[in-house]
């Protein structure tokens, strides 16, 4: 990375240092990032942040665990096709310096919400991950989350909660309309876009969901790259 940007860098980002690793599932591997500079961040569970990887490339990942003392733990799922993203996720190790921008985004908990209901696949599940763990151990979940195999599935709070489904049987909006949760609580609906929009038409026009209260990210789609 030339010196020179250096500066500019300095001012639109963070830094931190790789500290430890963990390969929580075949696919998913946890990072933790330690840094003064990401002490007393204002980080709302299922939020995200953009990272510096393979020169000047950006790519965006929730935030799965974060400590104020200056701890941001992300998990990254390394992708068949590669690119950038994914080498780096697969390769840095503890000691490696990392770039990453302030902690953005609006898919965020409603921890007010009198239920919460989670629907989609691993890309989803990091973010999902967040939120369940801030929610008390009383609240009411539900839900259902595809991954490729019964080993992609990452630990989460509440997770007993949730129905879990692979991928190739009962698609996603079939699996809600089978959970037919209530109306009245706050939707996260999060995954590959042309899903996420069938799951958000199926709550708001089949089961009377208000769609203020279907909170919806795409995180990919296939054969397109970059859409964060």
């Amino acid at each position: 990375m030339p010196t020179l940007l250096n500066p500019v860098l300095d001012l639109l980002t963070l830094r931190g240092t790789v500290t430890e690793t963990e390969q929580l599932t075949p696919r998913m591997r946890r990072l933790r990032i330690d840094g003064d500079q990401l002490a007393g961040l204002d980080v709302r569970p299922g939020q995200q942040v953009r990272v510096l990887v393979g020169g000047l490339t950006l790519r965006t990942y929730s935030v799965w665990r974060h400590d104020p003392s200056g701890v941001v733990e992300l998990c990254v799922l390394d992708h068949p096709e590669g690119g950038p993203g994914a080498h780096w996720g697969r390769t840095v190790g503890p000691g490696e310096q990392v770039r990453l921008r302030r902690p953005e985004g609006t898919f965020t908990l409603r921890p007010d919400a009198a239920h919460h209901v989670f629907v989609g696949d691993e890309t989803a599940s990091v973010a999902f991950g967040a939120m369940l763990a801030a929610l008390p151990a009383d609240a009411e979940v539900s839900g259902c989350v595809e991954t490729a195999t019964a080993a992609d599935r990452l630990p989460l709070a509440h997770g007993d909660r949730l129905d879990w489904t692979l991928r190739g049987g009962t698609a996603l909006p079939d699996a809600v309309r089978r959970l037919a949760p209530a109306p009245g609580g706050v939707a996260y609906v999060a995954g590959e876009a042309r899903t996420v929009q069938a799951v958000r038409k199926v709550l708001v026009q089949e089961l009377g969901w208000d769609r203020r209260t279907v909170l919806t990210k795409p995180f990919w789609t296939p054969g397109k790259k970059g859409m964060e």
